[in-house]
């Protein structure tokens, strides 16, 4: 389990750690938690990590998002990749879903081939005026760069915030939290919801 804290000893503001067990089914068998290091972690602040395995290479990384290009906002995506030592590499930017606003909460397909993420850049349902859209990329190989993003659009995003996306497994349900709607339990965030569903495969003639 990798979330991100701001306990003490850490190396900056908010960190990134993991957490492990032995049996998925014991929920009091977690692990001391273990910082991920300064491949990872910087002086800065460092968030929202979501964890992907290739299954083509092998290689394991985590993408989140961090401000540490100036410690404040706005904050950037950036992906570190799991060494030989086991320790994370540099973190680089992924320069493809970045810009000049914030860019929040990566989480990954399980096939590393489509991205989700929060963002109240200019031409979303918020306008980039302050409020926070969900945004997707997608690319054809975990090798290739990612698409320029596209808004998931009003059926998904409200004119205020619309953040923190979870992507299932499968890649049919989108998780995420908003405050712009009015369905909701108050004036706070609430948890939503939304589904895909699978395109069939022609059959071969």
């Amino acid at each position: 389990m990798y979330f991100t804290s701001n306990r003490p000893g850490g190396i900056g503001g908010v960190d990134i750690y993991v957490s492990r067990r032995h049996n998925k089914r014991d929920d009091f068998g977690w692990q001391a938690a273990e910082n991920l290091g300064s491949g990872i972690n910087s002086a800065f602040n460092d968030r929202g990590p979501s964890y992907f395995e290739d299954e083509t290479t092998g290689a394991i990384s985590i993408y989140f998002h961090s401000d540490r290009a100036g410690g404040t906002l706005p904050d950037d995506i950036y992906m570190s990749t799991l060494q030989p030592d086991e320790t994370f590499g540099p973190a680089v930017p992924v320069t493809e879903l970045n810009s000049a606003r914030n860019d929040q909460v990566p989480t990954i397909r399980h096939d590393g081939l489509e991205i989700f993420f929060a963002s109240n850049r200019f031409g979303g349902t918020g306008g980039g005026g302050g409020g926070i859209d969900l945004w997707t990329s997608t690319r054809a190989s975990t090798s290739d760069p990612w698409s320029t993003p596209v808004n998931l659009g009003p059926v998904v995003n409200t004119l205020t915030h619309d953040g923190s996306p979870a992507i299932s497994w499968d890649g049919t349900t989108l998780y995420f939290m908003s405050a712009g709607r009015t369905d909701g339990t108050g004036p706070f965030l609430d948890l939503y919801m939304t589904t895909r569903e699978k395109l069939k495969e022609e059959s071969e003639e």
